[in-house]
């Protein structure tokens, strides 16, 4: 089969490698049908990612079809569509019994796919504990859109549940990349009294005002005071950072209110100074992430019920074959791109 590689720092090649087996009672293996390139994924090819195994097929983000299941599976069987969640988790280990299953004990439990064990940017894809990683996608809901809810929209999902955002709440969201319009769309089911959106790209910044009217929309530049004044108590009560650089680790607790919740969801590049001094007497609260991929179930009920949708997200789509092209497009963010849809042919 086909299975886009991580060879090494810089780089990744399309090559032929042997379809994957199931190895034990709880894995199932996908056929993929359709995945995505995440941020991640370029973190990886960086060299940012150390725990990132060289040879491994790289992608977490997909949706396939079982094709078989070990002697222990029982929530799916060969014929189900379903969703594959970027975490693998037991189920069972302490951390997973809380809902802490990006800690999960297990040897591959965490983020595994695409990183530490053969990701899903190929033909066809291992899901060890088949039974917590998968979920079945209802009859009246396509792979597009339900392509995220492994990935950015359990992320979103989670993000938005941790920050205790309720209707009184002005919630303030930095970044429009993917995550962080996936993190818009969890935060707008819980209603809070007003969203605030900053983002440097003009383009996505078109994007977030075409789809999202109601949300208050402006670049880094002018965010503080755009929060100040839409917010009773001098910020916002929750900051979900989403876009990962040294400007909007800063831009994100100085626009809280004093005893305001910072909630890190994105990946850094590099370590952030917690300048504890600047800060003192604002008494804030910090989350940070990963992804406690959990509520991929309740996602996918929301998207068959009309409440999500996230299939504006995807702007381009290329098959496996021209994956490459596909890479270069989403790293430069020529044309528009918010994210692209790899197909496998059927």
């Amino acid at each position: 089969m086909q299975a886009y590689t991580y060879i090494g720092p810089g780089r990744f090649a399309l090559l032929d490698k042997p379809t994957p087996e199931v190895k034990d009672p709880h894995d199932a293996l996908v056929r993929v049908t359709l995945s995505s390139i995440c941020t991640s994924d370029l973190h990886i090819r960086h060299g940012s990612v150390p725990r990132a195994v060289p040879g491994i097929t790289v992608g977490h983000e997909m949706v396939g079809v079982v094709e078989r299941v070990g002697t222990a599976v029982t929530s799916v069987r060969p014929g189900d569509r379903v969703t594959v969640n970027v975490e693998t988790f037991c189920g069972e280990c302490f951390f997973c019994k809380h809902g802490y299953v990006n800690n999960c004990t297990a040897p591959a439990g965490g983020w595994a796919l695409g990183c530490r064990i053969d990701g899903g940017q190929a033909e066809y894809v291992r899901v060890p504990h088949a039974d917590q990683g998968l979920d079945r996608i209802p009859d009246t809901v396509s792979d597009e859109q339900a392509l995220f809810v492994g990935d950015i929209l359990a992320t979103g999902f989670w993000a938005t549940r941790i920050s205790g955002i309720n209707e009184e709440a002005t919630v303030l969201t930095i970044g429009a990349g993917p995550t962080g319009i996936c993190t818009l769309l969890c935060a707008m089911l819980r209603h809070p009294k007003r969203i605030i959106v900053c983002e440097k790209s003009p383009e996505r910044i078109r994007f977030v005002r075409e789809h999202y009217p109601g949300v208050l929309v402006c670049g880094p530049e002018a965010c503080r005071d755009l929060v100040l004044r839409h917010s009773e108590h001098g910020g916002a009560d929750v900051v979900l950072e989403v876009a990962g650089a040294d400007s909007t680790f800063r831009l994100a607790w100085e626009c809280a209110r004093p005893n305001g919740v910072v909630t890190v969801v994105a990946l850094y590049d590099r370590p952030q100074t917690l300048p504890l001094p600047d800060m003192y007497g604002k008494n804030l609260t910090f989350k940070t992430g990963g992804v406690d991929g959990c509520d991929c179930a309740e996602i996918l009920r929301l998207i068959e019920a009309g409440r999500i949708d996230t299939t504006p997200l995807i702007t381009h789509r290329f098959p496996l074959d021209r994956i490459d092209e596909a890479y270069r497009l989403f790293e430069s963010r020529r044309n528009g791109v918010i994210k692209v849809a790899i197909t496998n042919a059927p």
